[in-house]
C-alpha cells in the first residue's frame, strides 16, 4: 500500500513539473486594453524622378525646320538665290511658314534633294520632274505658264562667226526651212549642252538630231541655259563649241555692270526653233510636305501669280512666268511618250 501510494505520489509531482515547464515555454500576450490607440502605419518619403526626356524633332515649316525651296539651275545662281529669296519671304507673309532657299548644282542633284527630304519644294524642269515623280520622289502643283502658254520651244544657237545659215527668221518668228535641212550643218560638229536631264537643253534637241540621222561629236556639258550662250558666244572658231541648244527665248546674259556679253544678241544667231512641244517648269511637293503646307503654297502661288507685283516677285529668278496652270501627272503623259520615243529611260536615270 506505501508502494502505491509512493508511485501516485512520483506522478503528480512529474505532472506538475511538465505542466509548469509548459508554461515558461509559451509565454500568453498581454490582452489589449479596450481604450489602446490604434496604430498608425509609417508612410516613408518616396522620390519624385524628373520625366525621362523625349526625342523631339523641329516642327516643318518652323526657323529651326525651314521649308527648303530647290531652284532648278536654268538661270544663274546669283539670280536664283537673290530671286528666290525675294519669293521665300513673300510665301512665309502669306502662309506663316518658315522657307529656306537652295539652288542644287544639276537637275540630278535637285531630284535627289526631293528624294532625300533635303528639299519640299522643288522648281523642277519637266524631264527632272518625271525622273522625281517615277522615283516616287515628288507630285505636280502646277506649271508656269510663258506668254500664257504652258508649253514651250527649243532653239539651236551658233556663233555669228562660225559660218552657219540660219533658218529662222526673226521678225516673224518662223522658220525659213525645215529642220533636216537646218540641222545637216551640224554634222561632225561639237554642241554645248546644258544637262543631261534638260528637255530643251539636251533631250529634245538631241532627239531631233538623231531623228535626222545626223552625228555630231561629244558635246561639252556646260551646266545652266545662260552658260550655253556663253559658251557659243566665246566660240567663234569653235574653241568650246560649235553649236548650242536653250530654251526660247534665249537668256540675256548681258552684264550692265561690267559691260560683258553686251553685244551677245548680235554675236549669237539662232538656226531653227521647234514648235512648242516641251511641258513647263513645274512647281513640285516632295512626299514628306503635309497635306495642309502644300494647299497652303498652292494658294499662295496661285494668288501671287493673279497680279502684277506678285509676277514681279515670281519672275526676280529669272524664269519669266506670266502665270501658273494647275495641273496633275497626266499633263505629262504626252510628253513621257515623246521621251521613250528617244530611248530615255527616266524609270532608272541615275543622273
Amino acid at each position: 500500500m506505501k508502494k502505491m501510494y509512493l508511485f501516485v505520489s512520483i506522478m503528480v509531482a512529474a505532472a506538475m513539473l511538465l505542466t509548469a515547464c509548459g508554461t515558461a515555454a509559451t509565454p500568453t500576450a498581454a490582452p489589449v486594453p479596450a481604450t489602446a490607440a490604434p496604430v498608425v502605419p509609417v508612410l516613408l518619403p518616396t522620390t519624385t524622378l524628373p520625366p525621362v526626356p523625349t526625342a523631339t524633332t523641329n516642327p516643318l515649316g518652323t526657323a529651326a525646320q525651314p521649308i527648303v525651296l530647290a531652284f532648278a539651275p536654268s538661270t544663274s545662281s546669283t539670280q536664283l538665290t537673290t530671286g528666290g529669296q525675294a519669293l521665300a519671304d513673300q510665301l512665309k507673309t502669306m502662309t506663316g511658314l518658315e522657307f529656306k532657299v537652295s539652288v542644287p548644282t544639276s537637275y540630278a542633284a535637285q531630284i535627289e534633294a526631293m528624294g532625300s527630304g533635303n528639299a519640299q519644294v522643288g522648281f523642277l524642269a519637266p524631264a527632272a520632274f518625271i525622273v522625281a515623280h517615277a522615283k516616287g520622289y515628288a507630285d505636280v502643283a502646277m506649271v508656269s505658264l510663258r506668254n500664257g502658254a504652258d508649253h514651250y520651244a527649243f532653239q539651236y544657237i551658233a556663233n555669228a562667226a562660225g559660218g552657219f545659215k540660219s533658218y529662222y527668221d526673226p521678225a516673224t518668228g518662223k522658220d525659213t526651212g525645215d529642220a533636216a535641212t537646218a540641222l545637216a550643218q551640224f554634222a561632225g560638229k561639237k554642241p554645248c549642252w546644258t544637262d543631261p536631264i534638260s528637255a530643251s537643253g539636251y533631250l529634245v534637241p538631241a532627239g531631233f538630231l538623231a531623228a535626222n540621222n545626223i552625228k555630231t561629236l561629244a558635246g561639252a556639258w556646260v551646266q545652266g541655259h545662260p552658260t550655253v550662250v556663253k559658251s557659243v558666244y566665246l566660240s567663234p572658231k569653235g574653241e568650246i563649241c560649235n553649236f548650242g541648244a536653250t530654251f526660247v527665248p534665249m537668256a540675256n546674259i548681258s552684264d550692265a555692270k561690267s559691260g560683258a556679253f553686251m553685244d551677245y544678241a548680235t554675236k549669237v544667231v539662232t538656226i531653227w526653233v521647234s514648235d512648242p512641244l516641251i511641258p513647263n517648269d513645274t512647281v513640285a511637293f516632295g512626299k514628306s510636305l503635309p497635306a495642309d503646307m502644300r494647299q497652303k503654297i498652292s494658294d499662295a502661288m496661285v494668288k501671287l501669280a493673279s497680279t502684277p507685283d506678285g509676277l514681279k516677285v515670281l519672275n526676280g529668278f529669272g524664269y519669266s512666268w506670266s502665270g501658273v496652270k494647275v495641273v496633275d501627272d497626266t499633263f505629262f503623259d504626252d510628253f513621257r511618250v515623246y521621251l521613250q520615243g528617244i530611248k530615255f529611260d527616266f524609270n532608272n536615270f541615275n543622273g
